[in-house]
Order: structure tokens, then sequence, then C-alpha cells
């Protein structure tokens, strides 16, 4: 309670006194629908430091989807791995961590020997080919400004991205990946008797955060990406590049109350100080969920399985809503879709037996006509 009670007091204090002096770029959106609220220089290259774990993990995701890794399964730790510095579960070389908890240590404790864990099961046993995929990957999810050279956000000149970019990055692994979502959320964790507190100052104190990632290196300064949920509106800040951890929490805050305040939702009722700003002229903006002007890129599986390739158009808590689903997807793209329960509940709205350029064709379609999709193996 005491811990609570300092925090906000820090962020009275700092309400009113950040400027973009003390921060790089910002910028806060709505999730469903990806309309920009405000942003400040949000497609300026910046160091995203461990807001690269995002993407590690989206394909980790991607992985248990399609049943290349499993939960319980467990991953080896190479050499490469238990040396990577400084963030750390200090993995002995030979030693194995179990899928659900490499997750967690990423996501929570955001260890670059885990990351690196992940990066190679997942892509041959190398980093290198591992960051390549993240990179390729990225273009197709429709980040436009990212490169990844390592799987952890490590120093690197040429690991770059911008906050549009990250928050595009943030709401696919929400969209595509919502069974796995709740892992962004965890305040605590606790491994081999120790316990690990997650950087996100705002899960806990920020009434409806419910996620995601905080980043810091000596070059990218300090960052964070947040989500918060309130009166049905899901949206997502992030802010690059911040002097240090209050003004980075600070700033989020801010950016969080000023989206809610846009869309009607009163601070009021929730306790949160409130801020007055000034809109930049294309703050009202969308981010565009899928690029529509690029050649396509390799698809996130390599191998195809029997069934063919397909296209997923969304995954739904109602039966009712992914009927509706399908009938946008059959508007759009001509296409009789089905409807998979998976094992936690979610409506799929799937259709398989695809080609790889019919399958591009159908996302193609389907993203023209503003359906969010990604494809399948």
């Amino acid at each position: 309670m005491k811990r609570v009670f300092s925090f906000f007091i820090s962020l009275f204090i700092l309400c009113g006194i950040a400027d973009a002096a003390d921060y790089r770029a910002a910028l806060v959106a709505d999730i469903d629908s990806g309309r920009v609220l405000y942003q400040e220089k949000a497609n300026e290259l910046n160091y995203p430091a461990s807001l690269t774990k995002i993407m590690t993990l989206y394909l980790t995701f991607d992985a248990l989807e399609h049943k290349r890794l499993h939960l319980d399964d467990y991953l080896i730790v190479s050499q490469y791995a238990a040396d990577a510095q400084p963030v750390k579960l200090g993995l002995a070389a030979g030693s194995k961590i179990k899928v659900e908890d490499a997750i967690k240590a990423v996501a929570v404790h955001s260890a670059n020997d885990v990351a690196r864990v992940l990066a190679e099961n997942l892509k041959g046993g190398k980093e290198g080919s591992f960051a390549n995929l993240m990179t390729r990957v990225a273009n197709e999810i429709g980040l436009q400004h990212t490169n990844f050279e390592n799987s952890s956000g490590l120093p690197n000149d040429d690991h770059m991205s911008t906050a549009r970019d990250i928050a595009l990055l943030s709401m696919a692994v929400y969209k595509h990946f919502p069974q796995y979502w709740k892992y962004f959320g965890i305040k605590s964790w606790t491994y081999d008797g120790k316990t690990y507190t997650n950087g996100n100052r705002l899960l806990g104190s920020y009434p409806g955060c419910d996620g995601m990632k905080t980043g810091f290196t000596n070059k990218s300064k300090y960052s964070l990406v947040a989500t918060a949920v309130r009166d049905g509106h899901h949206l997502i800040a992030v802010v690059l590049g911040a002097e240090n951890k209050d003004v980075r929490a600070s700033v989020a805050t801010k950016m969080l109350n000023l989206g809610f305040s846009k869309l009607g939702v009163s601070n009021a009722n929730y306790n949160v100080p409130q801020q007055t700003y000034t809109v930049a002229p294309n703050s009202a903006n969308p981010i565009a969920k899928y690029a529509t002007d690029k050649k396509p890129e390799p698809k996130i599986n390599v191998a195809v399985s029997a069934g063919g390739v397909g296209v997923q158009f969304g995954a739904f808590s109602s039966y009712s809503s992914a009927q509706n689903q399908v009938k946008k997807v059959k508007s759009a793209t001509g296409l009789n879709a089905d409807i998979e329960q998976n094992e936690t509940g979610l409506y799929r709205v799937r259709v398989k037996g695809l080609s790889e350029s019919a399958a591009q064709n159908a996302k193609n379609l389907a993203v023209a006509n503003g359906i969010d999709c990604y494809i399948f193996h």
C-alpha cells in the first residue's frame, strides 16, 4: 500500500512538468479501431530496447497456436543464452526451462537470457536467424520503420523502431493471440524461489491497466507500453526515450487520461490526474493495421502442413459476433469461413485449404475492407 501511495504522490508531482525534452516520442490509440487519439513524433526512429520482446513473444504465441510448441514443453539453454547480460534469470548452460515459465520471464522480468532461449529454440539455434524472421514478420504485420537485430533489444545501432510501429505490434498481439494476453498483466512472478516484479508501474495503480511492457538501455532511455480498459474502450499508450522511470510512468498516465477523455470517458470516476493537451493536427489519423502498398513478405510459419494454408479473421468471445464476422468475410472476399472454438472458449473465424497466393489474396481483400486477419499454415 505504501508503494502504491508513493507512486501516486510522484505522479501528482510530475503531472504538468514533463515536457518534450523529457521523452522522445509518445502516442495513445484505440486498440479496437486503431485510431490514434494523440501523438508526438510517433514516426521518428528510436531504439526500442526491451519492447523488442513483444515481437519475441508474438512469435512464441504463434508457435503455440500452431502446435510447434506447448506450454509444458522444456527448452534447452545454450551457453550463448546463459551469457546474456544484464537483466537475466541466471540460467545455466545445459539447463532447461518450461515454455510457460520462459514467457513469464520475458513478459514480467524482461530476462535477456530467456529471450535468447526462445529465439534459439524457435529458429534453428541461431538468434540472428530469429531476428531476420522478426523483421520479416514485422513487415507482414505492417510495421513500416522497424528492424530487429536480436530477440531482446540489447544495444545495436541498426535495431530501430517507432512509437507507431510498437503500438501496431502490440495491437497485433492482442488481436491475433488474445488467449495469451494475460501474461502481459502479471504483476509479479516467482521462479526457483525468487520473486520478480513487473516494471510496469501502472499495473495495479492506474485503474483499468491490464498490461504491457517496459524497456531500457543507455541509448534508448526508459520506454513503456501500457494498456487500459474503461467503459468498453481499450487504449494503448507508448512512451519512448523517457529520462527516468517516473517520467515514463507519468507520460503514459497522461496519454491514457487524454485518450479516455477524447472518447468521453470521465477520469473523475477513477481517481487519476486530469490533464489538458493541445492536440497535434494529425492526431486523429488512424494507424493502418496493415500496409497496402508493399510486396508480400514471407509468413510466420516456414513449413506448410498437410492441411494447406489458411486465414484467420479474428477470435471472438461470443458465437454471434463470430457469425457477424463470417458475413463480413463473405462480403469482402467471397469465401465461406468456418467458426471454430479453441481450448480457451474463443470462437475463431477461419478459412482453410487455400494456396499461398489465394490466402494472400483473401487477406488483401479483407484488409482493404477493414477486416483484421492473418495467414497461418
